[in-house]
């Protein structure tokens, strides 16, 4: 039976950036700038706290720096369901605007991509916000299509 925690040790290198895997406190904190350009409601002093909680729940934040300083990141964490079985579920994907069009997004997606099937994964789902444009090109181009809409009820 399948853990939903799961650990993939990552240092792969892809073109002139290694893709690094956040482990320490000071990889979380490294890829706040990225993740707060997705998420601006999060509070940086939570930061840290929070990932390792989502950590402990399977995520796995991943992210390519240049020169010592996070430029894009990716959050991800294994998912089964009924209707299409085990795969990872990309929470965030993020990129610093002065580092778009790098094709640092690209690669962490193939990266992801690459892991899931090593696992023997069929599916790689995520969600993205109607306004996010950019970020849908990115995906359709990588081969995600529209599979579903994502209802949500705030409470």
């Amino acid at each position: 039976m399948e853990s939903t925690i799961f650990k993939i040790e990552v240092n792969s290198l892809m073109g002139n950036s290694a893709i690094k895997q956040a482990t320490s406190e000071a990889d979380i904190i490294r890829c706040w700038d990225v993740i707060k350009e997705l998420r601006p409601h999060l509070q940086q002093s939570s930061f840290v706290q929070l990932v390792r909680e989502l950590m402990n729940e399977g995520y796995q934040l991943d992210y390519i720096e240049e020169e010592g300083k996070a430029v894009s990141a990716i959050g991800y964490r294994y998912v089964q369901y009924l209707f299409n079985g085990r795969q990872f579920y990309i929470d965030d994907l993020s990129t610093l605007p002065d580092y778009r069009g790098k094709g640092y997004g690209g690669r962490l997606l193939e990266h992801v991509f690459k892991l899931a099937q090593k696992k023997g994964y069929k599916y790689v789902s995520l969600d993205s916000g109607y306004q996010r444009h950019d970020a849908h090109r990115l995906y359709l181009d990588k081969g995600f299509i529209l599979a579903s809409h994502h209802f949500i009820k705030i409470l």
